[in-house]
């Protein structure tokens, strides 16, 4: 009964945030299983000691993420909705949480983290101005160390050719169930120097 209702407690808030705001917010309903299970495999948990998740919403894939970690893992949480993120503050204490995943190079040199081993990414990016599409990626590419991990769910296939610009894209998934259906991106920063 409690998973029930947080799962419609999850839906409300989705919704709602889609509503006011749906240039931020990619999708009506949080993250199906099938999602969060294709993109928890899609990394090698064994290699992460630090990990951002931009876009977090309610926390359908931070959960699944959550028994990969070890304790020493240092994970930092991005969602602009301040009620999803009020919401991750209360679920996930020990994770911080930030709203402005333009502020990712800022918050790991507030958090003293260097670089990091992986990031997962929920945000919509063709829904943003080209300007902050950019801006996105410049602090995507310059967290992750070299040979680091970007795992990326979209709505479709626009970003391919923007993604592998600065990252080896090493496979596409499609996700049919999910709503709506999500191709998984995974990526890897190349080991020499990209043009950041």
């Amino acid at each position: 009964m409690g998973e029930k209702q947080l799962n419609i407690s999850e839906c409300l808030l989705f919704l709602q945030g889609f509503l006011t705001n749906p240039q931020r917010v990619g999708s009506v309903i949080p993250s199906s299983r099938f999602l969060a299970a294709k993109i928890v495999e899609s990394v090698p948990w064994n290699e992460v000691k630090a990990v951002a998740e931009l876009g977090s919403g309610t926390g359908a894939i931070t959960r699944f993420m959550k028994p990969h970690l070890t304790g020493s893992t240092r994970v930092l949480l991005f969602e602009r909705d301040k009620k999803m993120r009020a919401t991750l503050k209360t679920e996930y204490p020990d994770f911080a949480c930030h709203s402005n995943a333009c502020q990712l190079i800022k918050k790991l040199n507030q958090d003293d983290i260097g670089q990091l081993d992986c990031i997962i990414s929920g945000l919509p990016f063709f829904n943003f101005t080209s300007e902050m599409r950019e801006a996105l990626l410049n602090q995507i590419i310059k967290a992750l160390k070299p040979e680091g991990i970007f795992v990326a769910y979209q709505y479709s296939l626009q970003m391919k050719k923007k993604f592998a610009e600065d990252l080896i894209i090493e496979k596409i998934e499609f996700v049919p169930f999910n709503f709506p259906p999500v191709f998984v991106y995974t990526c890897r920063k190349s080991g020499r120097n990209n043009r950041y």
